[in-house]
């Protein structure tokens, strides 16, 4: 997938999907660097040589493979693809398949699909949630039919690739009332002023937004539409808004799923013994906002956190029955283990035949209609769109009942400059710092002053910085807590600017 997702139209770059439809195994990503790092054709042809030995691949075209590329809306795209194509031809037995201008999900989907000897155009994949967010909102219970929903959903496209194809999926879907909002077609410019990272991390409205939209449901997709945010136009000023960032849409998702479990269990068919006990996990990092994480655990959840990361997000989660992972910038889905999903069909066959229309019936169907909409590649903001409307309807919801599920906790985030990032070790999903020693005493201290303190420090992947977080019950706590802690990092391992 040749994009460059959230960043300014004049960038671009390279998505890799796997044979799962996922992204590219970790055992591989040294190669991926040094390959995209070598410094001439000599050297790169030498890396590849050494690569193809190492991993026993065969390279005598007696095994054929079938490359997918597809790309954004950036005008360099068109170029790269051509480039990329000449690349794969020159593998004996290798052939390219453009699939044109796609969202990166879609394209994980293709592969994924492809992969399963299933149909994996571009309209499958519309076909394929429109249907399955119908069944959705078809099994919705009668009597909240009658508290509508607030209509209208507002979406702003980034002007990109995912307006382009929300346009062509709203066309499917006749009872959904969607605007499109900075689509790409008004000229205005990919990711400037609008999208789901700009949303995300400034906290104000995109472009195209103003006061007349106070009360309606808004959403914003990312670049390449594999992150999804929700937001409210606050009526006091046309600038702020109500984020509903990634951690509430895991909270949503979560809390319709142990919901569809709970009516599974109940008592009242013959059958209570043969019910399969589903693992349902909620996987997070550390940056999310622990006033979600203990929304889930009251829930009654198991929560677990990986390092920050989606490959790590995505890999725990795929140990459960039901998975449900997401970042608070938007980007995350949930995963179905194929032993529930055929558990799951088993028990629609065995409840059509016994009590067709039972409740019970009723929440398989909506949990095999929610493993078909989303995608269970990667995130993706179309199909997690789709996804919270419906549970909206569902449960008779406006932006703001969903928005008070819980209250976040003030958080800051710091960069502090240091001599060598790897100098810093962490354990335990990067909360705690191994080394340098001392260092996560100290913080302790610090955070032991302030109610509900909460901070951990952490290599950048990208730069010679220490990240550093930060959470309290009023925002000058957490301020103060991020300022307390950088000056930490900065003692043990900077330039020794705090004195």
């Amino acid at each position: 997938m040749i994009t460059a997702s959230h960043n300014k139209v004049n960038d671009n770059g390279v998505k890799i999907a796997d044979p799962s439809g996922g992204m590219l195994t970790q055992e591989w990503e040294p190669f991926a660097d040094a390959i995209a790092n070598s410094p001439t054709p000599q050297h790169l042809v030498q890396l590849i040589d050494e690569f193809v030995k190492k991993e026993n691949i065969r390279f005598d075209g007696a095994r054929s493979a079938e490359i997918l590329l597809g790309r954004d809306t950036r005008p360099s795209g068109e170029s790269l693809l051509e480039a990329a194509k000449q690349g794969v031809y020159s593998i004996v037995g290798a052939t390219a398949t453009d699939m044109g201008i796609l969202t990166t999900p879609q394209l994980h989907w293709m592969v994924r699909a492809r992969n399963k000897g299933m149909k994996a155009t571009e309209l499958d994949y519309f076909e394929q949630l429109s249907s399955s967010f119908r069944c959705l909102v078809d099994l919705t219970p009668n009597q909240i039919k009658m508290n509508k929903t607030d209509d209208k959903l507002v979406v702003d496209g980034a002007n990109g690739v995912g307006g382009e194809k929300l346009e062509v999926l709203k066309k499917m879907l006749n009872s959904m009332v969607i605007e499109v909002r900075n689509s790409g077609k008004e000229g205005g410019v990919l990711n400037e002023g609008v999208g789901a990272d700009y949303v995300q991390k400034e906290k104000v409205v995109p472009q195209g937004f103003y006061l007349k939209d106070v009360g309606i449901r808004c959403a914003s997709l990312d670049g390449d539409a594999d992150r999804l945010v929700y937001f409210s136009v606050q009526s006091n000023n046309a600038s702020n808004i109500d984020l509903v960032d990634g951690d509430k849409i895991l909270s949503l998702f979560a809390l319709f799923i142990k919901e569809q479990l709970s009516i599974l269990k109940m008592e009242g068919d013959d059958h209570v013994d043969e019910n399969y006990e589903a693992r349902l996990g909620v996987v997070q990092t550390a940056y999310a906002n622990g006033a979600s994480t203990d929304y889930l655990k009251q829930l009654g959840l198991e929560v677990v956190f990986t390092p920050t990361g989606v490959k790590y997000l995505h890999e725990k989660a795929a140990e459960y029955d039901i998975g449900i992972y997401f970042e608070a910038n938007g980007h995350g889905t949930i995963l179905f283990s194929e032993v529930f999903l055929s558990w799951l069909d088993a028990r629609n066959n065995e409840l059509s035949s016994k009590s067709k229309g039972s409740e019970q019936q009723k929440a398989v169907l909506r949990l095999l209609a929610v493993s078909n909409l989303i995608n269970q590649a990667v995130g993706d903001a179309l199909s997690g769109l789709l996804l919270v409307e419906a549970i909206l309807q569902y449960k008779g919801w406006s932006i703001h009942n969903w928005s008070e599920l819980y209250h976040d906790l003030p958080s800051r985030q710091l960069k502090v400059k240091v001599v060598d990032r790897t100098a810093v070790v962490t354990a335990n999903a990067e909360t705690v710092v191994l080394r340098p020693p001392l260092i996560q005493e100290a913080i302790n201290v610090e955070v032991a002053k302030y109610p509900r303190g909460r901070s951990f420090i952490r290599p950048s992947g990208t730069e010679d910085v220490i990240r550093v977080y930060a959470e309290a019950s009023i925002q000058e706590a957490a301020d103060s807590l991020a300022n307390s802690v950088a000056k930490l990092a900065d003692q043990f391992l900077g330039f020794g600017n705090s004195g």
